[in-house]
């Protein structure tokens, strides 16, 4: 089905099977009386924070606690994976990219996993600590050295290396109360250009993405990924007309039916260079949605977020179901002592920190 028989048929397909709701943004380090009004429709079921909206360690506190009071059922996100991608830094640990475990765990593999297990705990005690609920992470796909965008994102060069690292990290994440998406299905580090400002295609065999799918499946078939972000890539052997993000042969037919994800399907950003096959903000949304995406996210530009938000007023209208992520929100985010899971352990931090700062895996 192309995109404009999509579009064509929209006004009989406005009901979806799967729940749908949007996660957007804000501007600045506080919530501004523009802000509050926008963020009190139903339809945003997240916010996604930006380096922009940090300052200071207890400024993020506030601006948490103020979004929780607004809207206790929000989720809210960041992209901080460590490396070149970390939105919070002053105030928080450094962490070294993702591809520093590799070396280590080429040479002592058991060790590499603990300090991968050391390194998601700390991550997320820190988020959550600060009243941060997720972070967009781990990166599963299998870095090629060529893409502009992957690069050291990545745990390694093999499907081997980076399930069992992604794995070890993610144990770490739920230990901290936090859940874990699973990034750029179905793999996105064998192609050179960048989706947030070009379309990339991934020219290769289905035999050559089914290797790269394998982190996917084995992290699903462990039951340890919630969620799931596709890419914004074309890969013609699969689909030649529509990104993964936009391909119900990618999220309905493989990710859902064939390897069996039950959890959440989260766009990745509708205002990404690459989502631009879609059509506008308003149509991209029916793009994704009839694809089978249930989060759909936009950043940094609140009138497209206004045209996806509506886009989602009318799929509820027909009858789609509202999405609650609420259900994400760790329990630790309340209880930060319990069972020693979070960062308010100072004595259990300063232990971790110190395993992995010796292993070169943050800056102290």
């Amino acid at each position: 089905m192309t995109l404009n028989t999509i579009l064509n048929t929209k006004l009989n397909t406005m009901k979806m099977t799967q729940p749908v709701g949007v996660i957007a943004d804000i501007g600045g380090l506080e919530l501004t009386p523009e802000d509050k009004q926008f963020l009190q429709q139903p339809e945003i079921s997240g916010l996604i924070f930006f380096a922009r909206n940090y300052q200071s360690s207890a400024q993020l506190k506030v601006l948490c606690a103020e979004i929780n009071e607004l809207r206790p059922d929000l989720l809210l996100t960041v992209d901080q994976e460590g490396g070149r991608v970390q939105r919070f830094r002053e105030g928080f640990t450094r962490f070294a990219p993702m591809m520093m475990y590799e070396a280590i765990y080429k040479n002592d593999a058991q060790r590499a996993l603990a300090l991968a297990k050391d390194g998601g705990w700390l991550l997320a005690s820190e988020l959550i600590e600060h009243g941060v609920d997720l972070t967009f992470a781990p990166v599963l796909d299998i870095e090629r050295d060529c893409s502009q965008v992957i690069g050291d994102r990545a745990f390694g060069h093999d499907a081997d290396t980076v399930s069992a690292l992604a794995s070890a990290w993610i144990e770490g994440l739920q230990s901290a109360g936090m859940m874990a998406v699973g990034k750029h299905f179905p793999g996105h580090g064998a192609v050179v250009a960048d989706s947030h400002k070009e379309l990339p295609v991934d020219s290769r065999s289905t035999g050559e993405l089914d290797y790269d799918i394998q982190p996917f499946k084995a992290l699903i078939a462990d039951n340890k990924l919630g969620g799931i972000m596709p890419a914004h890539v074309v890969y013609p052997a699969v689909d030649s007309e529509h990104t993964a993000g936009f391909s119900a042969i990618w999220l309905q037919n493989i990710l859902r039916k064939q390897i069996g994800f039950t959890g959440t399907i989260f766009s990745d950003d509708l205002s990404m260079e690459g989502a631009a096959s879609g059509g506008d903000f308003y149509q991209r949304s029916f793009a994704a949605a009839n694809a089978g995406a249930n989060a759909l996210v936009v950043c940094n530009n609140r009138e497209a977020a206004q045209q996806v938000i509506n886009a989602a007023r009318d799929m509820h209208s027909a009858g789609t179901q509202r999405l609650d992520l609420s259900g994400w929100i760790p329990s630790t985010k309340r209880a930060k002592n319990i069972n020693n899971t979070t960062a308010a352990n100072n004595e259990l931090t300063e232990a971790v920190k110190a395993r992995l700062a010796n292993a070169g895996l943050i800056n102290l």
